[in-house]
């Protein structure tokens, strides 16, 4: 690295330390939450029931909100409330920075001083999250602790709802923010600064991918406990288990990573600790197979089975003839799941319909946005081995990267929020229409709202 790139990254630390970058993540993720619940229900999608959202009780999952009840949430306030909790904690983190920028006024010398500034607004922070007390969000802020806890300790008889999974999802989108707040804490231990990472010794480099893990964990956890269900007959559970594994030896043979940096100083001398790329060592070589592995393998899922294109499914027969849109409705049924639908009789079997190439028959949003979103997510998950190691932001160079790195994760999750409610909330609309040829006569058929989004709905007809 140049002598002004090196400049360049000290200063960016000296103004914008780690904790803080941890901050501005945790608020965008806010943000994109609040966009996604904003978005969805702008194109008509019944948010509530589509991810099971839950009211009363918060130890009774099985607890939702219906179309018919007088309890339903009035979604505009649900995304409002998230708002709020996004300018309120935005403007206190604003706070916290200007606070400390102006007291360190740009010394590297009094950075480390003031440091206690960011350990003082995350502890706040915390406090507020677990405040018994009736204010500051207090219903948001139980709905969120209520899913961790469902999340991380749900009975392993218990149904894993499709909110949790999304929940979880989420979260393995901010390992590497989880990994930022260890390091911004040993940081802030007497003898370490902010202004660059500690250095792992021994048992110690592998506590981050360790902590790294943990969203891994709990979304592997899920995918266990739906494929050894009573009530599954499919594998797919399984499969989308391996793919959360993969994640695995991609952060601890990261960790490793050292001691092949420690073999090739011996071998080639201390220049060796300067380079980036050690493809002659086969530990190196072994973490980059599974960085590959899990980056496409988490691809295919993605396009194939959370978005349910048919662009990498085997034997999948499209047609690229463009087709009219056809408007949907969606149902709002007594089951309390939020479905799109036809507001004509399904057919027996889509399978003879025409649709664009590697699409689907059913589609919310515009045509160009789907194949954008494909290839957007192609690139952003041959990033994801970068986010996940380690060994390549261990230093404070390259700082600026890692974080618009996190920063485009945390956006590529956003966009696949989207398809992936938008696939889940079609699927069950094939299910009902299903269910309804033959639990309903021709007099007793189930009540469609229809949706008023003409220009942002499509599904292909023949």
């Amino acid at each position: 690295m140049s002598e002004p790139d090196v400049d360049l990254e000290f200063g960016y630390s000296l103004s914008f330390p780690l904790p803080f970058r941890v901050f501005a993540l945790t608020s965008l993720g806010i943000l994109a939450w609040a966009t996604n619940i904003h978005g969805l229900d702008n194109l008509g999608v019944d948010v509530v029931s589509a991810l099971d959202l839950r009211v009363g009780d918060h130890h009774s999952p099985s607890q939702r909100y219906w179309p018919d009840s007088p309890r339903k949430a009035d979604v505009t306030v649900l995304y409002k409330n998230v708002y709020r909790i996004f300018i309120t904690y935005s403007v206190w983190c604003l706070v916290s920075w200007t606070t400390f920028r102006s007291l360190s006024q740009g010394n590297p010398t009094l950075v480390d001083v003031y440091g206690y500034i960011p350990a003082v607004f995350a502890l706040l922070t915390v406090i507020i999250l677990l405040l018994p007390f009736h204010v500051l969000f207090k219903p948001e802020r139980d709905k969120f602790l209520h899913a961790i806890r469902r999340c991380i300790s749900s009975s392993p008889d218990s149904p894993v709802y499709f909110a949790d999974v999304v929940f979880a999802d989420i979260f393995t989108s901010f390992a590497k923010v989880l990994g930022d707040v260890f390091i911004s804490l040993r940081m802030l231990f007497p003898g370490n600064s902010l202004l660059e990472p500690p250095a792992d010794h021994g048992w110690t480099r592998w506590i981050m991918p360790t902590i790294m893990s943990i969203p891994y964990l709990v979304r592997f956890r899920q995918c266990v406990i739906e494929w050894l269900s009573v009530d599954n007959t499919s594998r797919r559970p399984l499969a989308n288990a391996v793919k959360y594994a993969t994640a695995f030896p991609v952060m601890y043979l990261s960790a490793a990573q050292r001691l092949v940096v420690s073999d090739l100083i011996n071998e080639k001398g201390k220049q060796a600790a300067e380079e980036a790329w050690h493809g002659e060592h086969p530990l190196f070589r072994l973490w980059l197979l599974f960085a590959a592995i899990n980056s496409l393998y988490s691809f295919w899922w993605d396009v194939t089975n959370d978005w349910g294109l048919e662009l990498l499914k085997p034997g999948s027969k499209t047609s690229g003839r463009p087709l009219p849109p056809r408007r949907l409705v969606l149902p709002h049924l007594h089951s309390g799941t939020a479905l799109l639908g036809s507001h004509r009789p399904a057919p027996e079997s889509e399978d003879h319909l025409a649709y664009p190439f590697g699409l689907r028959p059913t589609l919310l949003y515009p045509l160009p946005v789907y194949p954008l979103l494909v290839f957007l997510n192609l690139i952003l998950r041959l990033t994801w081995s970068i986010k996940l190691s380690s060994h390549l932001h261990s230093k404070s160079e390259g700082s600026v990267a890692i974080f618009l790195i996190e920063v485009a994760e945390i956006v590529r999750r956003w966009m696949w929020v989207f398809v992936r409610v938008e696939w889940e909330v079609i699927k069950k609309a094939r299910e009902t229409r299903n269910t309804g040829r033959t639990s309903f006569s021709d007099t007793d058929e189930p009540e469609f709202e229809l949706i008023t989004t003409p220009t942002m709905e499509h599904e292909i007809d023949p």
